[in-house]
């Protein structure tokens, strides 16, 4: 076992690290953002279906590219973490792509791996009061983003198991994030401690990451979970109080070890309620409306295999707070039954680490009807009139330019 005092002075990142992950001439996943702590970048990771590589690309504002209908009026805006920036798979191939093909009209998608709750909803306070703003939005929740809100460094629980490929894949860096104000019990905002490109190398130094860092106690319980690191009980019994939990029993390492998970848990969820309710509220007051979606790997798995789903409160709050809500992991559920497969071998369907072409193409179709019976007026190709179906401005190419473009 070590100290939590040593565990974060090894998340100190080396300095060329820092330097290609800023430099705007180096082709890297993430881009430096002030706020949020980074959005995506351009770059062709090696991570993609049958050993293919990916193409990844954004517009300067960290919006994945788009392709289908790009230049039309944009009613669907989309934020998250991986699994809506849509890792693993090229541009083209992502569900909100799928989705804009069938409904005919362009969904953007301004998710970022490893975003938390509160980052995609930094991100959504910004362009929802920009230009880009739309009408309707989605917030997709994966299990582990419960968690990243309320860090204040993600790169700093996970240094130990991410590969970064020397600042191509570098992120994680400081972002603003929520936490619980020990002395109130509440949530409070806290802003990103490395707001400049210049502050961002503090991050080189470990007593920099030790001083920020002592008291972020969710990256605490990650390291005591997932690293055998020593913890500081007063503080995280101090949590546990404000959360309405029990002390953590220390009498043996295993229950030492399910208190620290139950409590980190406890944080993460709590945040997340907090937050769903805080974007439903910025969202009403701009007259736009809220979808929730949900998935989880491990959720998924805890369905396929007939278990409780350790996120089922979480999801239980959302309805009976009359948030409008698509779960993924209950359709997941529903389509195993239609399959005489193992686990394992219905996930390969699907999965490849993240969704696989066809997973993005499967939640896109099970999404459509969701997002239809939402849209108002509705998509061009659910409106069933006359117009509809002989209006076809903004869809045909400049048929002059192809024709400039061949004999050429």
């Amino acid at each position: 076992m070590i100290s939590y005092k040593q565990f974060l002075a090894e998340a100190a990142v080396p300095r060329e690290t820092i330097d290609r992950f800023l430099d705007e001439s180096e082709p890297t996943w993430a881009q430096f953002d002030p706020e949020v702590g980074y959005t995506l970048g351009r770059f062709l990771p090696h991570d993609g279906l049958h050993d293919s590589w990916t193409i990844s690309t954004s517009l300067d504002n960290g919006q994945r590219t788009p392709w289908l209908y790009a230049d039309q009026l944009c009613r669907l805006n989309t934020y998250g973490d991986s699994f809506t920036q849509c890792h693993q798979v090229s541009d083209g191939e992502t569900w909100q792509e799928y989705l804009a093909a069938h409904l005919g009209e362009p969904v953007r998608n301004f998710g970022m791996g490893g975003f938390g709750v509160n980052q995609a909803y930094r991100r959504m306070r910004r362009v929802e009061t920009s230009d880009l703003g739309a009408e309707y939005v989605i917030l997709y929740i994966w299990g582990d983003d419960h968690c990243r809100s309320v860090m204040r460094s993600r790169h700093a629980a996970t240094h130990r198991v991410w590969d970064d490929q020397n600042g191509r894949l570098f992120h994680g860096n400081f972002w603003a994030n929520i936490e619980i104000d020990l002395t109130t019990g509440q949530f409070t905002e806290r802003p990103n401690l490395c707001p400049t490109p210049d502050a961002l190398l503090q991050m080189c130094d470990p007593d920099f990451m030790v001083e920020s860092l002592h008291d972020d106690l969710m990256v605490m319980l990650y390291a005591m979970e997932q690293f055998d690191v020593e913890g500081d009980m007063p503080l995280l019994n101090q949590l546990a109080h404000h959360l309405s939990e029990a002390p953590i029993d220390t009498s043996d390492p295993q229950t030492t070890l399910e208190g620290v998970t139950r409590l980190k848990l406890a944080y993460g969820f709590a945040a997340s309620r907090y937050l769903v309710d805080q974007a439903q509220q910025f969202l009403d007051g701009l007259g736009k409306q809220l979808l929730v979606c949900l998935l989880c790997p491990t959720a998924t798995n805890q369905v396929l295999n007939g278990q409780p789903r350790y996120d089922q409160a979480f999801a239980d709050h959302l309805r009976e707070a009359d948030f409008r809500v698509f779960d993924m992991n209950e359709i997941h559920g529903e389509d195993f039954g239609d399959f005489n497969l193992s686990v394992d071998d219905y996930r390969r369907r699907y999965w490849i680490g993240h969704y696989s072409p066809a997973g993005n193409h499967f939640f896109a179709y099970y999404l459509k009807n969701t997002v239809v019976d939402w849209l108002e007026p509705k998509p061009r190709t659910y409106r069933g009139d006359t117009m509809a179906m002989s209006d076809f401005s903004g869809y045909l190419p400049d048929t002059a330019m192809l024709r400039e473009v061949a004999s050429g």
